[in-house]
């Protein structure tokens, strides 16, 4: 068995606080170390949303120790995939790479109980992804 990821993946919003800790908290989860996993923003915040954290905490998944990291065009040419959520026009572009924009709701500033629902489309969004990646044949 190779130990060569079979995709590295990058997920960006605005602070890198909330919706793309969440997506890299459950493609960790769901993934392991199949998949590579990077998130950044275009603006990053001073520390993750205690939302965010608590609504994941709930499924099982520690993200507690992640930190907001600034987008660089460095880790946009080492993914495969780049997803944004939000930042617009803020992420470099690079030939090759695929791009998924999810259009999801900021949890920035809100309770657990509205950060569920954006918890749960992300999950849903990551299962797909990661059923994407896994049907996609090996390069190897």
């Amino acid at each position: 068995m190779s130990s060569t990821p079979a995709a590295s993946v990058l997920f960006v919003c605005v602070h890198n606080a909330g919706r793309s800790q969440m997506a890299a908290g459950f493609l960790r989860h769901l993934a392991g170390d199949r998949v590579e996993v990077r998130s950044a923003g275009s603006l990053p915040g001073d520390r993750i949303n205690p939302s965010a954290v608590a609504a994941m905490a709930e499924l099982g998944i520690d993200i507690s120790d992640q930190r907001p990291k600034v987008l660089t065009p460095e880790a946009v040419q080492a993914s495969d995939y780049v997803i944004t959520m939000g930042c617009g026009d803020a992420c470099p572009y690079f030939p090759g790479k695929t791009y998924l924009d999810w259009q999801l709701e900021d949890p920035a500033g809100q309770g657990v109980e509205a950060v569920r629902p954006i918890r749960d489309e992300i999950k849903d969004l990551i299962e797909n992804l990661v059923a994407e990646i896994d049907a996609k044949p090996s390069s190897a």
